[in-house]
């Protein structure tokens, strides 16, 4: 009886006045609608030889702005042009908390969607939007993408040695430092251990005489240095090795196997992205864990990988798949398939689009590992708000929105200076010249 009543007199209340439901739908929202009034397109050097572009998004409530990453050490200039040319002109005027609207409009904006350089734009874009809705909101953004599922997050230290020994050593230091998670390589850079001196071996006469790099050699003297290391360290630091997409088909399998005992963390890029079928054969024959997707420009390419779970880790850098609106959107097709994280934030990464990464990771259960990346101080004083990592894992400032600002006054002293060879990626060759996929 009482609730016969109670439905009568919801259905005799009168409707709630227009004027009311706009009152009760302000107080709801909680904040005034705002629009981007500017957008600030910001190169520096970062008082190296870094090549970074940040973009500052402006909005009319006074002082709101966000900040966000278009990091391309290779095609700087395209996409600074892309965004002061394309994205600014587009952008003005537009509502600044409709992220997922934004990403997906700005997208299909270029019609030819999805490569290096929009992609970038599209992560600029939309970290600095996460940025200001953080910031609006009065907390960190991990904190909107569903609060911690990590006390921290773990990175991974870079270690080398050119003997055996030095790498011994090299694992050692580090994992005293308070890294758990150290990725080891071997002599002269990628594909280090696999590589016959200049002029050295049968060449073709007037053909290419530098470093050659040979997989059958590589195959052969990296198992062998992992296995000396681990009978020196034993297994509790977890190792990692970078391929770099050096070795073909069978040699790669073969690698993955002779690898096995050494109960790796993560293989990283055994094979290159134009050759992921033989990913599948890999799982067939043994459990060495495969990272892979550190070249992907596509948020597509990760989901068969995923979905066939014919790797364990999935690497990208932030920006260069659209930001964290589609990094969050992997992490948790992960989470549902049973992968891991391990976004791609080392080399010449910056720390904008480090703490994007930081935010997605530390929010995400299907986090593995982050790739550390140390900043000289003078970046630090730039780029306030910069993480810090201490006895391998990373720490955010904990402020509203990513976290960190940008010195616009300091970042103009450093200007960006043009890469040699118009920024080119180096590449390695074969003994007979051919090129090796990077």
């Amino acid at each position: 009886m009482e609730r016969r009543n109670f439905l009568k007199s919801l259905l005799a209340a009168p409707a709630m006045p227009a004027a009311a439901a706009d009152d009760y739908t302000s107080r709801l929202k909680g904040l005034p609608p705002i629009t981007i009034k500017d957008v600030k397109v910001i190169a520096t050097s970062g008082g190296r030889n870094y090549r970074w572009i940040f973009l500052k998004i402006i909005t009319s409530e006074p002082g709101l702005y966000g900040i966000g990453s278009a990091n391309d050490n290779y095609q700087t200039l395209a996409v600074a042009t892309a965004l002061e040319k394309h994205l600014k002109p587009w952008l003005i005027g537009k509502d600044p908390d409709r992220i997922e609207d934004l990403w997906n409009s700005a997208d299909y904006r270029t019609y030819w969607r999805s490569g290096p350089v929009n992609n970038k734009v599209l992560g600029a874009m939309d970290e600095a939007l996460w940025d200001i809705k953080g910031k609006r909101a009065g907390m960190p953004v991990y904190e909107m993408l569903g609060g911690r599922a990590h006390d921290a997050v773990a990175c991974y230290d870079h270690v080398s040695g050119r003997t055996k020994e030095q790498c011994v050593e090299a694992v050692t230091k580090s994992a005293e430092s308070g890294y758990r998670h150290i990725r080891l390589q071997y002599a002269e850079g990628y594909g280090g251990g696999g590589f016959i001196p200049a002029n050295q071996g049968s060449r073709v006469e007037g053909g290419y005489q530098g470093p050659a790099f040979d997989e059958d050699q590589y195959v052969d003297t990296i198992p062998a240095v992992f296995e000396y290391v681990r009978s020196k360290v034993g297994f509790g630091p977890k190792l990692l090795h970078d391929v770099h997409s050096h070795l073909e088909g069978t040699n790669a399998i073969l690698f993955a196997k002779k690898m096995e005992p050494m109960h790796m963390f993560f293989v990283e890029d055994l094979l290159a992205p134009e050759r992921l079928d033989w990913y599948k054969e890999v799982r067939k024959v043994c459990a060495t864990p495969q990272a892979v997707g550190e070249v992907f420009s596509n948020p597509a390419e990760y989901y068969p990988l995923i979905a066939e779970r014919s790797v364990d880790f999935i690497r990208t850098r932030v920006t260069a798949i659209g930001g964290i609106t589609q990094a969050r959107k992997i992490a948790t097709v992960c989470e549902v398939f049973g992968l891991k994280t391990a976004f791609q934030e080392g080399g010449e990464n910056d720390p904008v689009n480090q703490l994007a990464a930081y935010h997605v990771d530390i929010s995400s259960p299907a986090f593995g590992i982050q790739e550390e990346n140390h900043f000289p101080p003078q970046v630090h004083e730039m780029l306030p708000g910069t993480a810090e990592i201490r006895k391998g894992y990373m720490y955010g400032s904990g402020r509203p929105g990513l976290g960190i600002d940008i010195n616009e006054e300091m970042a103009a002293k450093y200007p960006i200076v043009e890469g040699r060879n118009g920024g080119a990626y180096g590449t390695e060759r074969n003994i007979d010249g051919t090129v090796i996929i990077p």
